[in-house]
């Protein structure tokens, strides 16, 4: 199966310097674990960027990836859990997400 779809995502970071350094620690050692979450849930590739606090996601998926699939699988994998609540020291919902929602999907307005 081929990438079929891109996905790209935001969240912001606490605004304070030393825990954007630490995030960005974090993310030149990310767990094995969390890879392989990632990989099986169909996602060929992921990156993240960031300007400041704000951060930017891009994913490219298989055609099976399903959000709702990734959601549960993470919800029932304890390690996954653990980083996810690791990383909620660094991250701050953006001011419309969801109660409990970190990455926003966004909208795409411009191709070219």
């Amino acid at each position: 199966m081929g990438i079929s779809k891109r996905y790209c995502l935001a969240v912001d970071l606490k605004d304070d310097p030393k825990l954007i350094r630490e995030y960005d620690q974090h993310h030149q050692a990310v767990w094995p674990e969390i890879l392989d979450s990632i990989r099986s849930a169909g996602i060929e590739s992921m990156e993240i960027y960031r300007v400041q606090n704000r951060l930017f996601m891009i994913m490219e998926v298989k055609e099976n990836f399903s959000f709702k699939k990734k959601s549960e699988a993470d919800a029932a994998n304890t390690k996954v859990q653990e980083w996810e609540q690791l990383m909620w020291k660094y991250q701050k919902a953006l001011p419309f997400a969801k109660p409990g929602e970190k990455w926003v999907l966004m909208e795409k307005i411009f191709e070219i």
